[in-house]
This record gives structure tokens, sequence and C-alpha cells, in this order.
């Protein structure tokens, strides 16, 4: 499964790709029907990225990209708005291994929802990149989202400023003796 580039924004719903980075902030672009772009301000959003997330575990943390798979391998995945007991029962299935107290049923409808916006995705047949690999040809797929500067020319016939140095100041030797 291939997530890379697939980001949550703190405080939007849905999901989004990432599509580069420029001074304002990150270029997104919704998963969802509505395909909206938008520029997340780097100061104040938080991006997480879907690779990165894991759901509590009662042993060890249970990585997010595990979750879907098993869920994409379940032919009974409930619906987002399902009620919690429909929810739960679920997620035994997925992730036996999940922290029942810690681990929310808000957190449960987020992950059936993402996998609702995922599962028409090419994501699921697609391998992640390997280290090789993304070193290699990534460069070539990259958007140069950077404004590009101009510099002008100095015209030819115009004067450089130069430093004007003060008169050197001679020192006085002479003293004045009062007559």
């Amino acid at each position: 499964m291939n997530l890379r580039g697939i980001v949550a924004v703190s405080g939007r719903p849905g999901l989004f790709k990432l599509i580069g980075q420029n001074k304002a902030g990150y270029v997104l672009e919704g998963l969802d029907a509505q395909k909206l772009k938008i520029v997340a301000n780097l100061s104040t959003t938080k991006l997480a990225s879907l690779e990165d997330i894991t759901i509590y575990g009662e042993n060890q943390e249970i990585k997010l990209i595990d979750v879907l798979t098993k869920i994409a391998g379940n032919k009974n995945v409930p619906d987002a708005k399902a009620d919690s007991n429909a929810l739960k029962t679920f997620f035994e299935e997925v992730a036996p291994d999940y922290d029942k107290e810690k681990v929310y049923t808000s957190d449960m409808k987020k992950i059936v929802g993402w996998y609702n916006l995922l599962k028409d995705l090419p994501l699921f047949t697609e391998t992640a990149p390997s280290l090789e690999e993304e070193t290699g040809s990534v460069a070539e797929d990259k958007v140069d989202l950077k404004p590009k500067t101009t510099t002008k020319a100095k015209p030819t016939n115009a004067k450089a400023p130069t430093a004007k140095s003060a008169p050197a100041k001679k020192a006085s030797m002479t003293s004045k003796k009062g007559v």
C-alpha cells in the first residue's frame, strides 16, 4: 500500500494529497469529490501523513497502514456513521490488539471514513517506493513552487556610488599659553 503524500489536516475534514510547498505553505488537493485545492499555512496548520499515523495498542502501537489493509480485506465494512457497538466489534476484527481505553469511537469513525475515501483510489495496489527509488527518480517528479526571482541589471551609464573620505585632521601639537 502506498500512502506517501496523503495527509490529514488539523481542523479540516477528509484527506488531502500533498502536491508541493511554497513560501505561503503547503499546496494540497482534496481527495473527495470536490477536488478542492488549498494552501495550508506553515505556522498554524498541522499535517499528519497517513504513513506515520499509529493506533494505540495494548502491547505496541499499530500502524494505520496495517489496519487499512485489514479493512480492505474485510467485506463487512460498516458505515462511518454506524453506532459505536458496530464500530467496536469491527475494530476487534481488524485491530484485535487496540487499546480500548485510548482509542475512542470518534477515532474509529475517522479511520473508517478515511478508508471509504481511499478505497476507490489505486493506493491499495501500489507499493510504497523504496529509499533507493525515492532518491533516484523522484527529483524529476517534484514540482518547483518557489517563486522565480529576476534581478535587474544596472544601467551601464549609471555612476556607482563612491565612498567619500573625510579630510584627515592634523594633530595640533601646539598649546596655547596664556600671555
